[in-house]
């Protein structure tokens, strides 16, 4: 393992002074890369010198042993620092698993009401209340890219960006069908009813990570449609964009402005054909995922929300929290660290 590390950080000093050299700092793509790269190994880096620091300290302390005067303080010190070793061997441990390349960028979410009409669409509005509240107390940032209103309140489709190190990591385990169960408002019986919304999670595409040629592209302009008031527009400003070899097909309406609609969605069509290129990549390679934590395809469900239970239950790894007021309220945490941890079980099991 220490062979491991040592080889880790020498990488990470000799792409410090690459990102220093001129022609890299001209080079925005080039620059980019390698900041990608550092980011991905930074962590590992400074834990290392913490252990470094430790393992000295250790040395150092025992040395004090032979001292009748500090062999006491050396005693306590060495039982302290033994700890201290420990701990920071169990999270190089954890460090050192093989990381997505993703994890440290930001995230594009897709939320769409599913089954259940209206309750559907009204579960992915609260849905994506729920990520926007745990994304600013994480300290990331949500940019609506795309959004259309439910009739009777909601979602049928809400897109947006969360922006922030690391946002791909936390997000990505959110990836597929999500369940309420619950009495609806519309419902005058009482009757608990079963509705879904479907969530897509997929990690920004940097431009240099797809090829996305202006001929391989259509664009359409129509005059975007809404509830009504406000989000009714009079001019020809939505945006269609078709990516012609895949057919992924992205929509904006939401700005009034023909323009920002158009950088919106090829924002949008960006991440979706990195996101269809990988997948297609890894098929192709015969590549197998570690874990297969939040890989599932959309249509797989992953969680149930319960509400005259105030339960929630994540299905893949059998977790049950009785707090679901405060997990609609942001607080994500304890789901996404279960699931975390079990992903890094999955992985140091070799699964």
């Amino acid at each position: 393992m220490l062979e491991r590390l040592e080889s880790i950080k020498k990488k990470f000093e000799e792409l410090n002074e690459e990102l220093m050299k001129p022609e890299v700092l001209s080079d925005v793509k080039k620059s980019k890369e390698i900041s990608i790269e550092l980011a991905s190994i930074e962590d590992v880096v400074a834990c290392y010198d913490k252990y470094s620091h430790v393992l000295s300290d250790l040395e150092e302390a025992k040395n004090m042993l032979n001292d009748k005067e500090l062999a006491d303080f050396a005693t306590e010190e060495i039982a302290r620092l033994e700890k201290e070793k420990e701990d920071l061997e169990h999270e190089l441990e954890l460090l050192l698993i093989p990381k997505d390349k993703n994890d440290v960028k930001n995230v594009l979410m897709e939320i769409r009401g599913a089954a259940g009409g209206d309750e559907g669409n009204i579960f992915a509005g609260d849905l994506f209340r729920m990520y926007e509240k745990y994304a600013l107390k994480s300290g990331f940032q949500v940019e609506v890219l795309n959004a259309i209103d439910g009739t009777s309140g909601g979602y049928t489709l809400i897109e947006f960006m969360v922006k922030g190190k690391n946002a791909y990591s936390k997000f990505k385990y959110e990836n597929g069908s999500h369940r309420v169960q619950r009495v609806p408002v519309t419902e005058a019986n009482g009757r608990i009813q079963t509705s879904t919304a479907t969530v897509l999670v997929m990690p920004e595409a940097e431009d240099f990570e797809v090829d996305i040629k202006e001929s391989d592209i259509r664009v359409d302009i129509y005059r975007s449609s809404g509830a009504g008031g406000q989000h009714v527009n009079t001019t020809d400003s939505a945006v269609r964009m078709i990516h012609i070899p895949t057919g992924i097909v992205v929509t904006c309406q939401n700005e009034r402005s023909q323009i920002k609609n158009r950088e919106k969605a090829f924002q949008i069509l960006k991440s979706r054909v990195y996101d269809y290129m990988s997948a297609k990549e890894e098929a192709e390679t015969g590549a197998i995922r570690k874990s297969k934590i939040g890989t599932g395809d959309r249509s797989e469900k992953i969680r149930t929300y319960n509400y005259p239970q105030n339960r929630v239950t994540d299905h893949r790894i059998g977790f049950t929290t009785k707090q679901l007021d405060r997990v609609m309220e942001g607080e994500l945490d304890p789901i996404i660290d279960a699931l975390i941890k079990e992903d890094q079980i999955r992985k140091l099991a070799g699964e």
